[in-house]
């Protein structure tokens, strides 16, 4: 079930064809074997970034595809449909960049950005704790800057890494002071002596890329390293959040818009009573919410993408956005399992994997639950 996109340019309609391409001959052939066995698609990353499609938010001058944020998430919506852990791996790979771009130096920039951009280093996105998701400043890792002040020695515990263990580098957060001015951002390398990882969690979907803890054996990561100020560490990972969430949003849009589609085409074939089973209105009226609720997911991020493009205030948009998608995507899954009944509640058909893929999208990135604090504080008015 193609979708029909609406693009800004035709260099924009040839990237997605190129990557709907990939999508078919990489993904989609190997999403069951790797996802059943819980094994890492190794090499897989490589070849997204070869193709272009592993910086595309990003200047062209620093290795990336400098291509509008709507068309870089109609390219990971499109990876979603075909295989989620590989586009929320995407999404994180493109935060992960995002310290380093925005608040890096020209000299740490020009060092590591095209590496990392280009593909050839894959990154993750180290914030979260045991004790602190949602709570990002309740954060306790420690960054203790050595005698000599040529490191900062890290202890502490880093929870819910996607890529944990497999990263080249991870934008890491870890408090060098007190209060919320106390945290700080690292460009950490993965092979960092006395760095460890746990064994990956034990998910509901998206098992084919790891997601683990962090273990810090005070562990030394050069000063140079460290991106921006002391103390502008939660500054940083918070301008990055609002964009990470359209990710997730038009990861979900993929995930729901494969349901759809295998519903649709199954509706298209089963019979019962002498006709299509999308001949009987109920079941077909059911289809069409589904279909309504993909098309308002796309819309709804598509909008908030477009006013980051522009420039203008997206935040409350792209919570918006988040919610409305993954939302959607849950329902939409679950729909796809009740319309082919039986079968879809087996692993003989994909629907049972959206439906698991997609509750993981109302938690991560923020809860859903956060999105509407973020939405709500966005009404409240300042004027007395």
């Amino acid at each position: 079930m193609d979708v029909d996109r609406l693009l800004p340019t035709p260099e924009a309609a040839d990237l997605l064809a190129l990557a709907r391409e990939i999508a078919d001959k990489e993904l989609a052939p190997r999403v069951d074997a790797h996802e059943a066995a819980e094994t890492y698609p190794e090499g897989l990353f490589a070849t997204l970034g070869r193709a272009g499609l592993l910086g595309l938010a990003y200047p062209e001058e620093h290795g990336g595809g400098g291509q509008p944020y709507e068309v870089y998430l109609q390219v990971l919506e499109e990876l979603a449909a075909r295989w989620a852990a590989v586009a929320v791996a995407t999404s994180v790979h493109t935060l992960a960049c995002h310290p380093l771009y925005a608040f890096g130096t020209a000299e740490q920039k020009e060092r590591w950005l095209p590496g990392m951009l280009e593909g050839r280093r894959i990154g993750g996105y180290s914030l979260s704790e045991p004790q602190a998701g949602s709570d990002a400043a309740s954060l306790s890792c420690k960054a203790e800057a050595t005698a000599d002040g040529t490191a900062y020695r890290i202890t502490g515990t880093k929870a819910w890494i996607t890529h944990g263990g497999k990263a080249d580098f991870y934008s890491l957060f870890a408090r060098t002071g007190a209060g919320n001015r106390g945290v700080s951002c690292f460009l950490a390398p993965g092979a960092t002596e006395g760095l460890s990882f746990g064994k990956p969690e034990r998910k509901m979907g998206l098992q084919a890329v790891p997601t683990t803890s962090a273990y810090w054996d005070g562990a030394l990561v050069d000063a140079d390293r460290r991106i921006g100020s002391e103390g502008q560490g939660l500054q940083i990972a918070f301008s990055a959040l609002d964009s990470g969430r359209l990710g997730i949003a038009a990861c979900a849009t993929g995930v729901a818009q494969a349901a759809l589609s295998a519903a649709v085409a199954y509706a298209n074939e089963r019979t019962t009573f002498g006709r299509k089973i999308i001949d009987h209105q109920g079941l077909g009226f059911l289809l069409a919410d589904m279909a309504a609720a993909v098309d308002a997911a796309r819309a709804t991020y598509l909008d908030a993408a477009r006013r980051r493009d522009l420039g203008r205030p997206f935040s409350r948009q792209a919570s918006a956005a988040k919610l409305i998608a993954t939302d959607a995507a849950m329902k939409v899954t679950t729909d796809a399992v009740q319309v082919l009944g039986g079968y879809g509640y087996t692993r003989d058909f994909p629907v049972e994997r959206y439906m698991r893929e997609a509750k993981i999208m109302q938690i991560f990135e923020g809860t859903n639950q956060i999105q509407r604090l973020v939405i709500s504080r966005g009404l409240i008015t300042t004027e007395k």
